[in-house]
């Protein structure tokens, strides 16, 4: 079962300009997906290809239109960013965004985080991960199809190298506990403030989006997690 539930959007002019002439070098060119964003089995990403050079990895899940990504990506060039996202016009923002901003470490693969994390990346590749405000699937009888839980971790934590960091925030309080019940005991990683709760400080380099924004407003405590990949 997929965390998302593919939607049909359309792009506007703007992204689809900017898709023509900027896409072929950010979006990776990825065959076998399924309809539903599934990977089939294939060979992992040639990193430093894919790229144009090496560098530490960081890997973003699910960036939406990329407000927040495309800041850090330019704050930090001499970083790749990675990212999987699956909705056509997210990935049109992200695409313009970049173009605007003369960005040009970050690629998408248009893929299911889970099959693509299984079958497009490497272990210990990555020296970070972001997930920040994942669908929250609010309803109790869909909570199953939330991305952050035991096994989700398990894979995140093989494609971190050792000491690597895994930073997310949610706006929704439940879905905080269930994050924080997941790195309570997985011997994968150490939530770095466990001894306050369990829940770290806002990590101060991600910029306030307005989809961050927008739940402030309404009242819904953001909550920001950061833990480390260790080996007991």
């Amino acid at each position: 079962m997929t965390s998302f539930v593919r939607r049909t959007s359309r792009m506007t002019e703007a992204q689809e300009k900017a898709w023509r002439a900027h896409a072929p070098r950010i979006v990776i060119d990825i065959p076998q997906v399924q309809p539903n964003g599934v990977l089939s089995p294939r060979q992992p990403l040639d990193l430093a290809q894919v790229f144009g050079r090496e560098a530490p990895l960081v890997i973003e899940i699910g960036p939406g239109m990329g407000e927040s990504l495309v800041a850090l990506a330019k704050a930090h060039p001499q970083t790749n960013f990675l990212t999987f996202e699956v909705y056509r016009s997210a990935v049109g923002g992200i695409v313009v965004k970049c173009a605007q901003t003369e960005v040009d470490n970050i690629r998408v693969a248009m893929v299911d985080a889970v099959t693509g994390l299984q079958h497009l990346v490497e272990p210990g590749a990555a020296s970070e991960f972001w997930t920040f405000f994942p669908d929250p699937w609010p309803k109790n009888r869909h909570h199953k199809r939330r991305l952050v839980d035991t096994a989700f971790a398990s894979l995140v934590a093989s494609r971190l190298t050792i000491d690597g960091l895994w930073r997310l925030a949610t706006d929704w309080p439940n879905y905080a506990d269930q994050i924080r019940g997941v790195f309570a005991d997985h011997p994968d990683f150490l939530n770095l403030y466990g001894d306050l709760g369990g829940i770290a400080p806002r990590w101060s380099g991600r910029p306030v989006t307005r989809f961050e924004q927008r739940g402030v407003d309404e009242g819904r405590p953001i909550r920001d997690f950061t833990v480390r990949r260790i080996v007991r």
